[in-house]
């Protein structure tokens, strides 16, 4: 391992290791490693890390991977964080960026997905042909095959193949734990982006050389206009964070057990608690891939409106950065926690998907607004962090922090707004998302350098946008 980008720093209750460039991670603050030391007080742990855009979070620091032993171990609702499931989805078009050249045509193009993708909730009676119980025990499965567009010739299709996992299986028991009032507020959001950091966004690739081999056999090539999507499971997997939290905080009272910090949530996974929970965040994944599933199926409607019928998109990959699950590695079974974390699997892994057995998987990284994005493929030398990189660019700055020091006129320089190349979103005021700046995030380009310098993993694309639908 380079240590120019890697070390293990010790603390009281064991070693976090630490994939940073040197000037990452001397920008880090101490109270990741407050944190690093909190939950590695949890027993039986293996294997804890982080990526470089690692940020303090709730309980745990966004950018980690924490690792059990299947037979013994935990599971901690704050080491999966409260949006589950949360993750990317990139689509390929048939567009190439000289489609999009024109600014008003850009912006004819965000309006037309205004008109399909609502921030938050759809009106009453949107979606009622989706049945919610059958998309959170079935995943993609459980929807009618009128949302699965390429359903009609299988061997074309890659809405249900070309994703990380289309269906996780529970116990539908634990289901019965949620009143009507969730129910019904989450049929409402399926199909939204959510507010925040979420997003739907135009991008056209640029491919290095080193790597062209993988981009053509993905389909990719240089000037391809690409749809990238980043949320979460919405109201239904904050009610899974809310109510088994409660019932896992309770229960660590009773059996006084913590740490210094009451927000960090942990249970064996023999536990009842710890079970319900499992089998509850699971449906949240499943929630959580429809839902982009259905925001990807919505801004297809719009490109049919704008670019006529023979417009398409093609599912290059979904995965999630929120979550925690059963993962096989060098024959042994662990349960592995990632949060803010990428899984990257390389060539040959067994993990991956059937179509991309011999490449190794997309793995999805977005960057701040108006930044690059990247598509990455995993690297061998990733077998060290459980195969994890970075889920993003990771914020260096508050909300209000950015709101306080970053200007109106740095934002719009930054979405070079007024020229040619200016990124379009469909905010009436940048004024509205200012705390989205690329100011407010860490430089992607630098997290890039550390997860390939460490041999995590390689790029395969950069993404420059054209365009975003960004929540307020």
């Amino acid at each position: 391992m380079d240590e120019n980008y890697y070390r293990t720093v010790k603390l009281p209750a064991g070693e976090v290791h630490v994939y940073a460039g040197h000037e990452l991670f001397h920008q880090l603050d101490y109270k990741v490693f407050e944190m690093a030391n909190n939950n590695l007080q949890i027993p039986n742990q293996v294997y804890m890390s982080y990526t470089p855009d690692v940020h303090v979070g709730v309980g745990t620091c966004i950018g980690t991977t924490a690792v059990w032993n299947s037979h013994d171990g935990y599971v901690s609702p704050s080491i999966v964080g409260s949006d589950i499931g949360c993750g990317m989805r990139v689509h390929v078009t048939n567009l190439r960026a000289d489609d999009l050249k024109d600014v008003k045509l850009r912006r004819k193009l965000v309006k037309a997905i205004e008109k399909y993708l609502p921030v938050e909730d759809h009106a009453r009676g949107y979606f009622s042909d989706i049945r919610l119980e059958h998309v959170v025990t079935k995943g993609l499965h459980g929807l009618p095959k009128k949302y699965i567009p390429d359903g009609y010739t299988p061997r074309n299709a890659t809405s249900l193949t070309h994703v990380e996992s289309s269906k996780f299986h529970l116990n539908e028991e634990a289901l019965n734990k949620f009143p009507d009032r969730v129910w019904h507020r989450s049929h409402r959001q399926l199909g939204t982006l959510g507010n925040g950091n979420h997003f739907a966004e135009i991008q056209a690739l640029e491919i290095p050389e080193e790597n062209r081999a993988i981009a053509e056999a993905w389909g990719l090539s240089d000037g391809q206009v690409v749809v990238m999507i980043h949320s979460g499971s919405r109201a239904w997997g904050g009610s899974v964070s809310q109510y088994c939290g409660s019932d896992m905080a309770k229960m660590m009272r009773s059996a006084g057990v913590g740490t210094a910090d009451p927000k960090l949530l942990f249970a064996p996974l023999s536990h009842p608690v710890a079970q319900e929970y499992v089998n509850l965040m699971y449906s949240a994944l499943n929630y959580a891939v429809v839902n982009r599933h259905l925001i990807a199926y919505a801004v297809r409607e719009a490109g049919r409106d704008v670019f006529g019928s023979k417009f398409e998109m093609k599912t290059l990959y979904d995965l999630m950065h929120n979550y925690a699950w059963e993962e096989e590695h060098e024959g042994r079974s662990y349960f592995v926690h990632r949060k803010g974390a990428t899984r990257s699997l390389p060539a040959g892994h067994a993990g991956n998907p059937a179509p991309y057995l011999e490449t190794g998987h997309p793995a999805l990284i977005p960057g701040s607004m108006g930044t690059a994005s990247y598509i990455m493929v995993g690297s061998q030398g990733g077998a060290a962090n459980f195969h994890s990189i970075c889920h993003g660019a990771g914020r260096i700055r508050s909300r209000s922090a950015t709101k306080r020091i970053v200007t109106l006129d740095q934002f719009t320089s930054a979405m070079r707004v007024g020229t040619d190349e200016e990124i379009v979103v469909n905010q009436r005021s940048l004024e509205a998302i200012i705390d989205e700046s690329p100011q407010a995030y860490k430089d992607v380009d630098q997290i890039m350098e550390s997860v390939v310098g460490a041999g995590l993993a390689r790029v395969v694309a950069k993404c420059k946008p054209l365009a975003a639908v960004k929540g307020a």
